[in-house]
């Protein structure tokens, strides 16, 4: 039996607004988000002579960036080439990785890194002599060490805190926190500024050019390694303001998070397989020898699944990553992995790490050219928040600060220049949707758990045509009912945005019936290239239900990066 108002429909606002009584702001440019793809465009736009507004929801130092663990992808071997990275982008991309975007951020890799360390990021170098090579390591899915990190496994962490130390003292950025944006707004078809709340008030922003950088949706997931703020904000706002949206099927689920019961998900980098740890099951053995050709350093999709597999074979919880393989002391090589392991009695020298594997990057977003713009005049994305064709269907390791990097500059030097453009001003009043007389009641952490464990069970690492269909509608019905009640706070925004994002992935995910790269349907598990060599796309219709479209690869971004 089907749930009741199961087909998904998304008003184009989560609240009305009226802002003849609610403070305004003006800018020239908007930045939502402030990890490294929305701190990136605010640098670059302010650079280029704008005055921006970064508007963060939470402190600078949570966001996805500062959780990240790995590292940066560059080429800095002599061994190594542009030309590999290249094609092991495209390699791990199945086949939908655009590949002139491909190069075009790979090729600008070793200035990003130049760029952050003239910014005062301080990444590790074999020696403390000066102009000392970089230290790299190696990860899944890469042929070549060509990832920079710093302090070992803490780079996010330490380019955050070089970013929010440039934006705080940037003389043409302002910094808000604690801002949670709601809506965006449009007038004449272009996007003009946003609504949103900060202390329980409403405010507005009016700016020429308007930034999404809000980062991944992890949180959609029950096992994520994303913190709890990632709950697909800027996706939803995307949709809601009519851009074309596109992958939104590929997650990447990240195989090692550990894993003991009733603890933080807690993400185990791919470094330490890279340095030569090894994964077994609850017996003590190894399972990636038969898996794939490089054992533990295939794609994170390929050992996900095994890793599933192997739970299931041997009925557990979880499997095991065992450091005693790893040439030298693990607990300085990992320095932030030990001292989290420790608190739970794991000594990484001895005793094998429990993990399994978590929602942890979201491959699709808003379809964007070279520069950020998507379909939206005015509106600019990048970060996870974006669709650029870097990643294809699958994202290789470490790739995503890179491309937080590259395309944040573009990103912001085309909005500053966007921002000067003529512009309609903000709308004073907007409608919201229908409320209902007598709202129903809701257990709000109900709802939340109820959609976590649902996208675990039928939208995670396994799907199926049948499974995929009952989400989507029960997920229609969750929402219909949620935006009959008021939104007031930042919870049940969020929640609202969750629930739209899961109707994204479950409707993409549905309507592309094979297997390709993160994406896996146990009912039609071959690659089928004939049909699927395609990019699935998704817009808000009129009547607010998910459109979608099957189309081509990148012909537009591809002209526009060659």
């Amino acid at each position: 039996m089907h749930a009741p108002h199961g087909t998904p429909r998304f008003p184009p606002r989560l609240a009305a607004f009226d802002l003849r009584s609610t403070p305004i702001l003006r800018t020239d440019v908007l930045v939502v988000g402030g990890g490294i793809a929305g701190a990136c465009a605010a640098l670059h736009a302010a650079e280029a002579g704008a005055q921006v507004l970064v508007l963060a929801k939470d402190e600078l130092e949570i966001t996805n960036t500062a959780w990240a663990q790995g590292g940066i992808a560059a080429v800095q071997l002599p061994d190594d080439s542009i030309d590999q990275h290249v094609a092991d982008t495209l390699q791990v991309g199945a086949g939908l990785a655009a590949p002139a975007v491909v190069r075009h951020i790979v090729g600008a890799a070793g200035e990003a890194v130049r760029w952050l360390e003239r910014l005062g990021a301080r990444f590790d170098h074999t020696t403390d002599a000066p102009g000392a090579p970089l230290r790299l390591s190696r990860e899944g899915g890469h042929t070549h060490a060509r990832v920079v990190h710093a302090n070992g496994d803490a780079t996010g962490r330490e380019i955050q805190r070089a970013l929010g130390q440039a934006l705080h003292t940037h003389p043409n950025i302002t910094v808000r926190t604690g801002v949670f944006v709601r809506d965006l707004v449009l007038a004449e078809g272009r996007c003009v500024g946003a609504v949103g709340m900060q202390d329980g008030l409403e405010l507005a922003v009016e700016a020429g050019a308007t930034v999404v950088a809000t980062g991944g949706t992890g949180q959609i997931f029950r096992e994520t390694t994303n913190p709890t703020g990632a709950s697909g904000d800027g996706h939803a706002l995307c949709f809601r303001a009519g851009a074309r949206l596109a992958d939104c099927e590929f997650v990447q689920f990240h195989p090692t998070t550990l894993y003991i019961a009733g603890a933080s998900r807690f993400l185990i980098s791919e470094v330490v397989r890279g340095a030569g740890a090894v994964l077994r099951d609850r017996n003590g053995d190894r399972f990636m020898q038969g898996s794939h050709p490089i054992q533990e350093l295939a794609p994170r999709d390929v050992v996900s699944r095994a890793i599933l597999d192997r739970r299931v074979a041997t009925y557990d919880t979880h499997v095991y990553l065992d450091l005693s393989t790893v040439q030298g002391d693990p607990r300085e090589l990992f320095p932030s992995i030990a001292r989290i392991c420790s608190t739970f009695d794991l000594d990484l020298a001895k005793d094998p790490i429990p993990v399994r594997p978590g929602a942890h990057y979201f491959v699709g977003g808003a379809v964007t050219d070279a520069d950020g713009r998507t379909s939206v005049p005015g509106l600019f994305a990048v970060g996870e928040a974006s669709a650029s064709g870097l990643h294809g269907a699958n994202r290789l390791a470490s790739n995503s600060l890179l491309e937080g990097a590259v395309l944040g500059k573009a990103a912001g030097l085309a909005a500053a220049a966007t921002s000067w453009e003529p512009a309609p001003g903000l709308p004073r009043a907007a409608d919201g949707p229908r409320l209902a007389d007598d709202p129903p009641r809701l257990l709000h952490d109900d709802l939340l758990y109820s959609l976590k464990s649902l996208m675990w069970r039928q939208v995670g690492l396994r799907r199926t045509g049948p499974s995929l269909q009952d989400a989507r509608e029960r997920i229609g019905y969750w929402h219909h009912y949620l935006v009959k009640a008021p939104l007031p706070d930042r919870a049940r925004c969020e929640l609202a945005n969750m629930l739209t994002v899961a109707a994204l992935v479950a409707t993409a995910a549905e309507a592309r019936a094979e297997s390709r790269g993160t994406h896996w349907r146990d009912d039609h598990p071959e690659r089928a290239d004939a049909t699927f060599c395609r990019r699935i796309f998704l817009e808000r219709r009129a009547d607010g239900a998910i459109g979608t479209t099957l189309g081509p690869l990148h012909p537009a971004t591809d002209r526009r990066h060659g």
